[in-house]
């Protein structure tokens, strides 16, 4: 009997993010227009395993995940046992350009979820004629921290359990309990303090109020997509930063939460499809 083997391949890419030498891993399949997509914190890109293994997309669109590094099998920086990780709005926004100009992808569309839609924010302030278009994922330019990060890096404490165990309320519940569970394993697997440090950018230095406004649409299209159980970023969350952007285009989705790539795979299908075949 054959193998049975999933679409998707990985590879390591050996670039410079800002002068420092990175090691990045990613999964590609398809082929056509580049659709980079952005995991979510504390997580890694397998968060889109079904989305690479969707022929309606993939013969159209080339989709690359890679983990940002830190994450997944994307190692850290030499030197990382000497500092405490901190993701940026300026860094992250550097290691999605150092990608895409590594990989030689032509004005790329990129896809992120939580805090990589708020980074897709970030590239449609400062960035956006690069980009073909941008979709933003349970995104918003800010929104209120529910949580206590000193939970999530302790000697005392489980970090992956305690990281998995914080988001298992953001999964919604028609959500099919093996995608669900398979979400949250890989909440249980991230590095020590790679949560609490995303959370960083997510509750402090990404804050985007100021600047959403800025976003012109006529340069590069932007959608917003957020789940009607998401209660980190919330419709309205999202539904008040849409109003600051003339042209936008967003939509709640129904029985979903925040993490409608990998938490059910067929419902977000059923969302991304329209949006990916208005992308030229």
């Amino acid at each position: 009997m054959a193998p049975r083997l999933d679409p998707m391949v990985g590879r390591y890419l050996h670039t410079e993010i800002d002068g420092v030498p990175h090691r990045l891993y990613f999964e590609e399949a398809g082929q056509g227009i580049p659709l980079v997509c952005l995991h979510t914190a504390g997580a890694d890109g397998r968060q889109y395993r079904h989305l690479m293994a969707e022929p309606e997309i993939t013969r159209r669109f080339r989709v690359l995940a890679f983990d940002l590094p830190w994450h997944g099998k994307s190692t850290p920086p030499d030197g990382w046992e000497r500092q405490e990780y901190r993701l940026t709005t300026e860094g992250y926004t550097a290691a999605i350009r150092a990608f895409c100009r590594a990989m030689e992808l032509d004005r790329p569309v990129v896809m992120g979820c939580s805090i990589g839609g708020r980074i897709v924010l970030n590239l449609a302030i400062a960035h956006a004629r690069e980009f073909r278009a941008l979709i933003a994922l349970e995104a918003a330019d800010f929104q209120q921290p529910w949580y206590d990060t000193s939970w999530l890096h302790r000697p005392d404490i489980h970090g992956g359990e305690v990281c998995a165990a914080l988001v298992s309320g953001l999964i919604a519940p028609q959500s099919p309990p093996v995608h669900r569970h398979e979400t949250l394993w890989m909440y249980m697997q991230g590095g020590p303090g790679v949560f609490k440090g995303d959370l960083y950018f997510y509750r402090v230095d990404g804050d985007l109020r100021e600047k959403a406004k800025s976003i012109d649409t006529n340069i590069c299209p932007l959608y917003l997509l957020t789940g009607e159980y998401d209660f980190s970023c919330t419709p309205e969350d999202t539904l008040r930063t849409a109003r600051q952007i003339p042209g936008v285009d967003v939509k709640i989705m129904k029985e979903v939460g925040h993490f409608p790539m990998s938490e059910n795979p067929a419902k977000f299908r059923e969302y991304i499809l329209p949006v990916l075949s208005k992308i030229p």
